[in-house]
């Protein structure tokens, strides 16, 4: 095949993804310097359609950011007034009082927000600044500069078929290059993934770990709203099955967020985490609240859970990695908007002083050294055990040593167990369907709990049908010979949006169907893949998700 010719265009910084890592860059890369030339790509339809998270925000990362965005008409307005944690069981739950929690974990002068609304109003300040910001373009490849350097990327092709050749109307798209170029994909991207494969970013630290968040927005009855609530619980259903827990956040307009995260690092394949999700709607705690009301929006996304021990090297020849590609979320606070916006802005003052001083398509180590030294590694190392623990001891000693843990972290800054490290990768956990008793799930009622393509419906996912697959599979027999013959073929139950399938051929025997046209980006099937055969690629640019205001 003759080689695609394509335009290219020159920029100090490009930027993949506008997410708050990202678009915390490019407003930094702009405040330092006016005539710095900045692009942001955005594979979603508009900015914010594809960004999908829980979220109580705490705003230092936007303090540091935008000292002044309490009145420059940010959509921050609901602050939490009340804090609880339960833990559940089938029938009942316990609270658990604040009061022995570590400083930490208060959510007091934290605010619940859309964090898609959020982002689309940081996109406004950003172009107000001469940002420019292109969303539906997904970046398809990263180019290579003659040092072996990051230098680009290929945004915006469109048309090929299905079987991957250019169709009538192909558009080839175009190279994008910079001096710099911030990867800010979000957890799993597909750029991060292979810079991080081809630079070995992340030797000698621990594997990374995952989470499934799955969220819905309810209206619920007013004289059950309670505006600046937020409630996480941990237990039930999810039991010795896996580790996870609920959060429910109370916004403006009788809203609630609701959400369930499932620890991909669950052994048991039967397990069902959509299914779980529905379940626990039907605790009598959460039937009461969601009883009257109407589920108006879902969605899901993987979550970075590593922590402190799988941060990989962030810097690489000619960019680096920001935000939750690099996995800056804390785990126990369920928080890592205000890390990522700490990266896009060390990130920016880096690239700054480096082009200031004539540098370009280096490796900008001053950036990995202030995220590891500032805001973003004193917030995670407090909490880096945490999830260890939790691995390898369950909920109830974890809950207790990881206080325990925190709180001399906190006042001391010391550790009673050092640096408990990651065992096995969430792909290695999951164990063989013959080891392990399959579960048993109530129907859902179609009034509280749905099915999952009901579900998908209330996401505004769209891929057109003309494209090839984005969900790519390295050996397409992988899914029948070894993973249903060992594993009962995971993905049927661990997507969260029905995209595969195990259906009968004509002749009766088992064939493995993708559903692309439903996936709505979770990144969990190449995350949790036990044979690691499934690759997530980038669909042509605007398809996918369509959020409102998650």
């Amino acid at each position: 095949m003759a080689e695609i010719e394509r335009e290219a265009m020159d920029y100090d910084v490009v930027i993949v993804g506008a997410g708050p890592a990202g678009l915390s860059a490019a407003i930094r890369l702009k405040q330092l310097d006016a005539d710095l030339s900045v692009v942001v790509l955005e594979k979603g339809s508009e900015v914010g359609a594809h960004i999908l998270s829980g979220a109580v925000l705490d705003p230092s990362g936007l303090d540091t950011l935008l000292p002044g965005w309490r009145n420059m008409g940010a959509p921050i307005k609901t602050e939490v007034k009340e804090d609880n944690f339960y833990v559940l069981g089938p029938a009942g739950q316990m609270r658990i009082p604040n009061w022995p929690m570590p400083p930490l974990m208060n959510n007091h002068g934290n605010y619940i927000v859309s964090m898609a609304n959020v982002c689309r109003w940081m996109a406004g300040v950003a172009e107000g600044l001469g940002v420019e910001i292109f969303p539906g373009m997904s970046c398809s490849e990263v180019v290579y500069g003659d040092n072996g350097q990051v230098s680009g990327v290929v945004a915006g092709e469109f048309g090929r078929n299905p079987d991957g050749t250019p169709g009538p109307s192909y558009e080839p798209g175009m190279i994008l290059r910079g001096k710099y170029v911030f990867l800010a994909e979000g957890v799993r991207g597909s750029l991060s993934k292979q810079v991080m494969a081809k630079y070995e970013l992340g030797k000698g630290k621990c594997a990374q770990k995952f989470g499934l968040g799955m969220k819905e927005i309810w209206e619920i009855d007013p004289a059950k709203h309670r505006e600046g609530t937020v409630t996480h619980t941990m237990g039930w259903p999810l039991g010795s099955n896996a580790g996870g827990g609920s959060f429910i956040y109370h916004l403006e307009n009788n809203q609630v967020y609701l959400g369930f995260v499932v620890h991909l690092n669950y052994e048991n394949p039967h397990l069902f985490p959509y299914m779980e999700f529905q379940r626990f709607k039907h605790h009598p705690m959460v039937a009461e609240l969601l009883e009257g009301g109407k589920r108006v929006a879902y969605g899901a996304r993987a979550i970075s859970e590593g922590g402190w021990q799988s941060i990989p090297k962030t810097a690489f020849p000619g960019g680096v990695l920001l935000g939750c590609s690099a996995g800056l979320v804390n785990v126990p606070r369920i928080k890592g908007n205000h890390n990522a916006m700490f990266s896009g802005i060390h990130a920016a003052e880096a690239a700054h002083d480096a082009i200031k001083a004539g540098r370009s398509g280096d490796e900008l180590n001053e950036y990995d050294d202030a995220l590891r030294s500032g805001p973003v590694g004193k917030d995670l190392k407090k909490v880096r055990n945490v999830k260890p623990m939790w691995s390898r001891w369950g909920m109830m000693p974890s809950l207790v040593l990881g206080g325990l843990d925190m709180w001399t972290n906190n006042i001391v800054g010391f550790s009673f167990f050092g640096t408990l490290r990651h065992k096995k990768s969430d792909a290695a956990s999951t164990g063989e369907a013959s080891k392990f008793p399959k579960i048993d799930y109530p129907k859902p009622d179609g009034k509280i709990s749905f099915d999952r393509l009901t579900n998908v419906s209330f996401s505004g996912t769209n891929h057109a049908e003309s494209q090839p697959c984005h969900l790519q599979l390295r050996d397409p027999s992988i899914p029948i010979s070894v993973n249903l013959a060992k594993y009962d073929e995971p993905a049927q139950r661990y997507c969260p949006a029905g995209v595969y399938e195990i259906l009968e051929d004509e002749a009766g025997k088992p064939r493995f169907q993708i559903n692309f046209q439903n996936c709505v980006h979770c990144k969990t099937c190449d995350i949790k893949d036990p044979s690691q055969n499934i690759n997530w690629t980038t669909p042509q640019g605007g398809d996918g998700p369509n959020y409102p205001n998650m």
